[in-house]
């Protein structure tokens, strides 16, 4: 038996009320670029071996960050590097961070969350790569910012030890040669182990089928 118009008028709140309910309990993920997405540190490093005909890997770091591994006379040098547009437009993806990125945005909340600030020049060639990159990421989901404990998330995927601690959800730390040595947090090191901590079993053809 058909529904009258008032019947189904009736009904609309409640179903409202359940999509919203839905909605709601999306959980929401915030990632970091750099050192997560984007492989930065190898952009600097392929830099830096070719101006200074040296062979640094990410092996000589140890728990250091770029800046106290490196002689300090190259510093102001290697600084200059993130003052360059080029520089954000040639780094390579961290393998596997597309698809997963794209699964991960069909069963949460995602957001792509920089410190920018920090190279206030970085802005427009960010997000130029993102558009190259992850086409699928609305500008809505993008935030550049400086401390990432203004971030609303229930996780916060990122290499940054500050970041993470300033964080008011779970922070997930990706592996990175600085961050070897932090215990706090629960660990992923590549892309694969981010699809196993947050996808179900269910949801991983979406990876499969990409």
């Amino acid at each position: 038996m058909q529904r009258s118009a008032a019947a189904r008028a009736e009904l609309l709140p409640s179903l409202w009320g359940a999509a919203y309910s839905i909605l709601k309990v999306m959980k929401r993920i915030a990632i970091d670029m750099d050192e997560v997405m984007a492989d930065t540190m190898q952009r600097c490093l392929d830099l830096y071996n070719s101006d200074f005909e040296l062979a640094l890997t990410p092996a000589h770091f140890n728990g250091r960050s770029l800046f106290e591994t490196i002689e300090l006379d190259h510093r102001a040098h290697v600084a200059s590097y993130f003052q360059r547009e080029d520089f954000f437009a040639d780094i390579e993806v961290m393998k596997d961070s597309q698809s997963v990125v794209r699964a991960l945005s069909e069963s949460y909340e995602v957001f792509i969350v920089s410190a920018a600030m920090e190279v206030p020049c970085s802005f427009a060639p960010k997000y130029e790569w993102l558009q190259t990159h992850f086409p699928f990421i609305p500008s809505s989901r993008i935030v550049f910012c400086g401390d990432k404990s203004i971030v609303c998330a229930d996780y916060l995927i990122d290499d940054n030890i500050r970041q993470l601690t300033a964080f008011r959800g779970e922070g997930i730390i990706f592996t990175a040669p600085h961050n070897l040595r932090e215990t706090r947090f629960r660990r992923v090191s590549n892309w694969n182990e981010v699809r196993n901590l947050f996808l179900p079993e269910s949801d991983r053809s979406l990876i499969a089928g990409r």
